[in-house]
């Protein structure tokens, strides 16, 4: 009968392997095969959850807090937009316990978002041809052909 030398750490491997199978149903915690198999699948699902988690939590957070918002006549997004002109750095996390935790101080932090004013957005300007070479077809330009801006009012 031939030496073995590698049975010692084959069988460590086996056990292992049936170790971490412990608990799966039928064939996939008895059979060596199904439940390497198994195993690798339940890791590379671990591995993904693990950082899918961080999503859900995030999206649960929001969920949270635009709950939180509608329910003092603010939207979640001018609620974020507000706390950042203010310079209040609170992670949405910290945003939701609060609003669970102690309904006055998010109400204070909602009347500062508010309050805060939003830069004003400068209105587009209309982009019209210019020059009468643009027209002539005969007489091009490459440069005239170019869009400037001219202020002109827009009707709204």
């Amino acid at each position: 009968m031939p030496r073995t030398k590698t049975h010692v750490a084959h069988h460590k491997k086996v056990k292992r392997a049936m170790k971490a199978a412990k608990g799966y149903y039928g064939a996939r915690s008895k059979l060596l095969g199904t439940a390497r198999d198994t195993v690798l699948r339940a890791g590379v699902y671990a591995y993904r959850d693990r950082r899918a988690r961080k999503g859900d939590f995030r999206r649960l957070w929001i969920t949270r807090l635009t709950a939180a918002c509608r329910a003092r006549d603010i939207s979640y997004s001018r609620f974020i937009n507000g706390l950042k002109h203010a310079t209040i750095d609170l992670n949405r996390k910290m945003l939701s316990e609060i609003a669970i935790a102690d309904p006055a101080g998010f109400d204070s932090l909602v009347a500062i978002a508010k309050s805060t004013r939003r830069p004003a957005r400068a209105k587009p300007l209309k982009l019209q041809p210019c020059g009468a070479a643009h027209n002539n077809p005969k007489r091009r330009d490459p440069f005239a052909t170019l869009f400037l801006a001219r202020a002109t009012p827009r009707h709204e």
